[in-house]
């Protein structure tokens, strides 16, 4: 390793130790960085007074990542880095210029340890110098079940190397990335948790791909077995952030959960292998402004407020209580809402405004508390998305419709009839709450 890298790896060292955990006492939102973040990115965290943004070498240069997580740095907020290595030999060319990215190795295999020392080592120092105050390991996706094996040992090479570096800790995040056919295995979730079980770190970043390329998940298997997975890590006093996530992960909040990460596009709030190509087909093409209904759990097009309005529930898709009204009533005043100027900027930042309040209120002093409230926001959300529905007002996709409502629910049930007496036990512990 070089004497720079070495020298960076030591000052990485010193200087991690102390660092605040993501959480206390309730989930948080991190923003996952993505297309076009920048200005949302230092807006918000402003805003907010601080929180944690998960930067994105897909999307930035070495000089934009260090100057973004500079202004972060300097308004109060956490930068971190995720290094999304999940297919190691993907094309797209700006993570190929990043200097922790191998140039070259061999197809029959991912990396032996001397490529993972080199990667870890470059990686680290690229953390370092852009001021991130823990290491995310990077992480290979486990592409099927009938991989897991393959993908542990590569896993354990990896943790392996980190540790020989000194860079294996309780400030380290160990990326832990499952395609949607790993995490529909039940087996494939208990044979990922005794990987982690042995494994010295304090924290695990989890990152799942979404059955069929779904934004809001109708499949309670997968939703069941990302609860299980979750409330297992947390249940091996391991801290959990998950990536890529939308509002239907407010449920994570019953696993104990101390963080997901959501951004603005599409592809940032769910989990497209696919975009760290060279060939994928950039979201930001097809553009569409969405307004997020905080109390219904769902997104609508503009011309379908104008629908509300016609049809007298719109009043239904206002939001209450204290989420951000600045920007937002006029469209809920006007003669008709699609004619209101309510840009693209101002539909993103609405959401993920409204999703940070609903993060930190998803969390409660128990497990029973925390579930009967989850499971009463999505009564709630049932009951305004029908009233719409029969008005003819619809998400196109992104409606918390019925079967997203019936597949979250009983995937919560199932984590109570699975693990809710431990949990019980457990959830002072494991959240810092102070109920029992």
């Amino acid at each position: 390793m070089d004497l720079y890298v070495h020298a960076s790896l030591q000052i990485f060292r010193n200087t991690t130790r102390n660092r605040l955990r993501l959480a206390e006492m309730t989930m948080e939102l991190a923003l996952q960085f993505g297309y076009g973040m920048m200005a949302h990115t230092r807006s918000l965290i402003e805003a907010w007074g601080g929180g944690t943004v998960v930067l994105s070498p897909r999307d930035m240069t070495d000089a934009q990542l260090t100057q973004l997580a500079s202004d972060v740095c300097s308004i109060g907020g956490q930068p971190l880095l995720d290094p999304q290595f999940y297919l190691p030999h993907a094309d797209h060319a700006r993570l190929q210029s990043h200097d922790y990215w191998p140039s070259e190795f061999e197809e029959s295999h991912v990396l032996n340890p001397a490529e993972w020392r080199t990667l870890l080592g470059r990686l680290a120092s690229l953390q370092n110098r852009i001021g991130c105050g823990r290491v995310i390991l990077p992480g290979i996706l486990a592409d099927s079940p009938s991989e897991i094996d393959r993908w542990i040992g590569q896993q354990e090479i990896l943790v392996q190397e980190a540790d020989s570096l000194g860079i294996l800790g309780q400030n380290t995040m160990l990326t832990i990335a499952l395609s949607d056919s790993t995490v529909m295995s039940n087996e494939v979730v208990d044979e990922v948790l005794a990987h982690i079980r042995a494994i010295d770190v304090g924290w695990i970043y989890l990152v799942v791909q979404h059955p069929g390329g779904q934004y809001l998940v109708d499949d309670p298997v997968w939703l069941g077995n990302v609860l299980d997975l979750t409330a297992g890590i947390r249940l091996l006093g391991k801290h959990v952030l998950v990536g890529y996530c939308q509002h239907q992960m407010l449920a994570l909040a019953s696993a104990g959960a101390d963080a997901i990460a959501s951004g603005t596009w599409m592809n940032v709030r769910s989990f497209p292998p696919e975009k760290f190509q060279a060939a994928y087909e950039e979201e930001i093409r097809k553009r569409k402004t969405w307004f997020y209904s905080p109390e219904a759990l769902s997104e609508y097009g503009l011309p379908y407020l104008d629908v509300a309005s016609k049809g007298s529930v719109l009043e239904l898709l206002r939001p209450g209580g204290d989420y951000p009204k600045e920007g937002v009533d006029r469209l809920f005043t006007a003669p008709q809402p699609s004619a209101v100027k309510f840009s693209e900027s101002e539909a993103f930042r609405h959401y993920l405004s409204c999703l940070r309040l609903q993060v930190a209120a998803s969390s409660k002093d128990t497990f029973d508390a925390t579930f009967e409230n989850l499971e009463s926001w999505i009564a709630e959300s049932e009951r305004r998305v029908a009233l719409l529905a029969a008005a003819g007002v619809r998400g196109q996709g992104r409606e918390f419709n019925q079967d997203v409502s019936q597949a979250t629910i009983a995937a919560l049930r199932g984590l109570r009839a699975d693990r809710g007496a431990i949990l019980r036990r457990s959830w002072s512990s494991i959240t810092g709450a102070e109920g029992s």
